[in-house]
């Protein structure tokens, strides 16, 4: 499982960040990693300069073998919990769309 981790120009100490995103990324999905072959993690702040609550977004999108990719979004507070939210949310997800293609 390939993740690629993707800014915009509003954040800072990327690579902090990046590192701390593919761990989130590889904590939720870990078990999915036989067929997920690629994430791709973007992350925004919406509101740039200014101060906002729930400013901080995370789009994330995993590819699955012979599928479509399925994506995700969070908005949060801070960069983590976008991340995090956003990490459980393509997990359900996955978990969702893979037993459902099981079943058949």
């Amino acid at each position: 499982m390939k993740i690629q981790i993707n800014t915009d120009n509003h954040i800072t100490g990327r690579e902090a960040l990046v590192e701390q995103a593919e761990a989130t990324v590889t904590s939720a999905l870990g078990h999915l990693a036989e067929h997920v072959t690629r994430v791709e993690v973007h992350l925004s702040d919406e509101n740039g300069k200014k101060t906002g609550g729930r400013d901080k977004r995370c789009m994330m999108e995993a590819r699955l073998e012979g599928h479509q990719p399925i994506a995700v979004t969070d908005e949060a507070d801070s960069l983590d919990e976008a991340i995090a939210g956003a990490a459980e949310k393509l997990k359900h997800s996955l978990d969702h769309t893979l037993s459902r293609l099981n079943d058949r």
